[in-house]
């Protein structure tokens, strides 16, 4: 179901009692639609699958309504213009950005089809360096008649076409934006410098989806300043979108995390209506998970990249006392997350980012550790065992920092995914020990313990 009139006027009804209408009066028409077998799934289940919550008619906030009506404005505006223009969309981990991009581009294939239109017959397309999403997009364009799959794709596989056939698409959205190349990958067929910048020159809008704090490789290292060369000399224009939608949590569980992947450790808050968890066993965690997912579905464990994963086909486990669970595997076209046997594997950062669980289990491993004597996350990068991501680290004025910075961004990447809880199990002793402290004490004044401040003092 949608509501129309936002997806062509962008207004977003928000009538008496509305909650009462969504939750229970849909609740009691779904259930009897299922009786009558007219529909085979509850509502739960469909809220889980991927397609659900990438769905272009999923209701947006006023704030993506917003941006969506301005997409569509510079769209129209800048159509017959013959010079470059970018749109930026920037936005942290859970803030929609990925939705209010699937709503915006269904509009404008909406808008190619009608002769009124000013983008009427234009060529646009959805890039995303992303396997598992770019699975979604396509599951999503089948069910749609508007969309079709050959327009969604990776970046190097456009921007190869497009070269070849010496022709510029009109309008393309880049989703995940920080994941495009910052160098040439000759192994996965690019030669050129910068998927931004070749994008940028093979179409006649991009609508980039950005989050410095989600790169992830140094073959893909963005910051702000790397952009701005990049868009520089270019017309651009630039939203951001602050609120955090996915994690069901307080603002000031939302601020621990973020304070925590910026290496302070601070007073962990009581949460009433997001199931945050310490665990001391990565196998209790575990057995959590299991449970939460027998109740709700859509429960994993993920991991830092800390332990051997290889692409030769071979089984690969993470072990923690008793725990011992393989790698996540990828195959067809389900993403891993709503594969029910995953259950049983350890995702990571690759298979999971830019995704919703309900809850999410996070093992940080031995590269995340804590400095008693700065009282600090200390991130040791010779643990962390993802070679690929730190290929090309000679090219940097400061390797190490900037494997510091990779790691932190998958940690807070990781402690983002859940909507319904988060459980986190630290591998380092002092770690675990010290998270282990703030969690029992949550929510109480701590008198001589050993707490940062957000400002970075210490007491």
């Amino acid at each position: 179901m949608q509501n129309k009139s936002q997806t062509v006027n962008s207004i977003s009804h928000n009538y008496y009692d509305k909650p009462f209408y969504n939750e229970k009066i849909f609740n009691e028409i779904w259930d009897r639609l299922r009786q009558q077998k007219i529909v085979n799934n509850s509502r739960d289940v469909i809220e889980n699958k991927d397609i659900y919550k990438l769905s272009p008619f999923k209701e947006l906030s006023t704030d993506q309504i917003e941006l969506k009506q301005k997409i569509i404005e510079v769209c129209e505006k800048q159509m017959d213009s013959d010079e470059p223009f970018v749109f930026l969309v920037k936005g942290e981990a859970g803030t929609g950005k990925s939705v209010v991009l699937s709503a915006v581009f269904n509009r404008i294939q909406e808008l190619a089809k009608e002769k009124s239109s000013v983008l009427y017959n234009s060529n646009n397309y959805l890039l995303v360096n992303h396997t598992e999403m770019l699975k979604t997009y396509q599951k999503i364009a089948g069910k749609i008649k508007t969309l079709k799959k050959n327009n969604f794709d990776k970046p190097t596989s456009f921007i190869n076409r497009q070269k070849k056939s010496n022709e510029k698409a009109d309008i393309v959205f880049v989703d995940e934006a920080h994941l495009l190349l910052t160098k040439p990958d000759r192994f996965n067929n690019f030669n050129e410098n910068n998927h931004l910048e070749e994008i940028i020159k093979n179409s006649k809008i991009a609508i980039i989806v950005f989050d410095d704090k989600q790169v992830l490789k140094m073959k893909s290292y963005w910051d702000e300043n790397k952009l701005r060369q990049i868009v520089k000399g270019v017309k651009s224009q630039e939203y951001i979108l602050k609120n955090q939608f996915r994690m069901n949590a307080s603002e000031e569980m939302i601020n621990w995390i973020d304070q925590f992947v910026e290496k302070k450790i601070t007073p962990i808050p009581r949460e009433n209506n997001f199931d945050f968890r310490i665990f001391e066993s990565a196998d209790d965690m575990y057995k959590q998970i299991r449970e939460k997912n027998n109740q709700v579905g859509l429960a994993r464990m993920v991991s830092t990249f800390d332990y051997v994963h290889k692409k030769d086909g071979g089984t690969y486990y993470i072990t923690e006392g008793k725990f011992k669970l393989p790698w996540n595997t990828t195959m067809g076209d389900t993403t891993w997350a709503e594969r029910k046997e995953t259950i049983d594997e350890v995702g990571s950062i690759y298979t999971i980012q830019g995704f919703d669980l309900n809850y999410v289990g996070v093992i940080l491993g031995p590269s995340v550790s804590y400095d008693e004597d700065k009282n600090e996350l200390k991130i040791i990068t010779e643990n962390y065992k993802d070679t690929e991501a730190f290929r090309g680290k000679d090219e940097f004025k400061d390797p190490d920092a900037v494997k510091e910075k990779i790691i932190l961004n998958s940690i807070n990447v990781l402690l983002k995914r859940g909507i319904k809880g988060l459980y986190i199990y630290a591998s380092d002793l002092k770690l675990g020990n010290h998270l282990l402290k703030f969690y029992q004490n949550r929510g109480q004044k701590y008198g001589n313990m050993k707490v940062a401040e957000a400002n970075g003092d210490y007491h």
